[in-house]
């Protein structure tokens, strides 16, 4: 009995190792894996800031290094020289970029968390339609809509106008269905319990449900604060005192071949706001939306 106690013993010590050693194989792998996607994933960041320090002899090698042999700043420099002299100063475009991402970012989290409320947690006769028509709005981009936006738009007359980069990006299909999503994960015994002591829908949205949802909104701010960042005017402004701030860099460095190092540094100035919001947002995105919500 005693000898095959320790056969016994034996095998499930070798069982133990071959599983310690299949499990350090499988995250040896993994953490390859996410370090090389990683790398792609950063590399845009990292050739977009080396280009902006090339002097312009370096920016046509080929092929291309990936460092700096001589580092400038003359691309930044040549950059706000440009900038200062234009006919509107610098300061305008840098108003009417933050004011309508500001303004974007704001409204595009309040309309969404209000209409992902009642398709999530209210039955209604055409509520899985309206679902659906939300998913399948999913596979068009905002560019297959644009003549029908901008019928609209000159019909009532905000062409030329904020209201014009504003309105046609406060709701957003993906920000709807990323906000209805979460709200299911919210067990119904909470907004049951909230109507019994007399709440509203409005009040049981705001102030029991979305403190839940904390992750799920820093996405959404994020996605609609890139976003709205990003816009250009294109032929919806006219007026040069309502440009955004990417619409003017982009002209500038589209001016020629010897404004090309003034393009990367426009991409990096540019990409700026948004890296620091989700820098700020990144410890809220990176928690799990299954645990945003409380559970029986």
């Amino acid at each position: 009995m005693a000898k095959k106690k320790k056969n016994i013993e034996q095998l499930k010590v070798k069982d133990k190792r071959k599983r310690t050693a299949g499990s350090l194989g499988g995250d040896i792998f993994i953490f390859i894996f996410l370090c090389l996607l990683g790398i792609f994933m950063v590399f845009p960041l990292y050739y977009a800031i080396i280009q902006s320090f090339k002097p312009i002899e370096e920016l046509f090698v080929f092929p291309p290094k990936l460092y700096v042999l001589r580092p400038t700043l003359r691309n930044y420099s040549d950059m706000f020289k440009v900038a200062s002299g234009l006919w509107v100063p610098l300061s305008r475009y840098i108003f009417n970029s933050a004011f309508i991402t500001v303004i974007i970012s704001v409204a595009n989290i309040f309309v969404c968390c209000c209409a992902a409320f009642p398709l999530a947690k209210c039955k209604f006769p055409g509520n899985a339609i309206i679902n659906k028509i939300v998913v399948t709005a999913l596979l068009f981009t905002s560019s297959a809509m644009w003549i029908i936006q901008f019928l609209v738009m000159a019909v009532m007359g905000i062409i030329d106008t904020y209201f014009a980069l504003i309105l046609p990006n406060i709701a957003t299909s993906m920000g709807l269905f990323l906000m209805r999503q979460s709200m299911v994960t919210i067990h119904d015994s909470m907004i049951e319990a909230a109507k019994v002591d007399g709440a509203g829908l409005f009040r049981i949205c705001w102030t029991i449900v979305m403190p839940n949802l904390k992750p799920a909104l820093m996405t959404l701010l994020i996605f609609a604060f890139q976003g709205a960042w990003n816009i250009q005017g294109g032929s919806l402004i006219y007026s040069e005192e309502l440009k955004t701030l990417p619409t003017i860099m982009n002209q500038i460095a589209a001016s020629g071949i010897a404004r090309q190092g003034v393009t990367f540094a426009t991409a990096v100035i540019l990409m700026i706001p948004p890296l620091l919001v989700f820098i700020i947002a990144q410890n809220n995105v990176m928690e799990t939306m299954a645990n945003s919500g409380i559970k029986d």
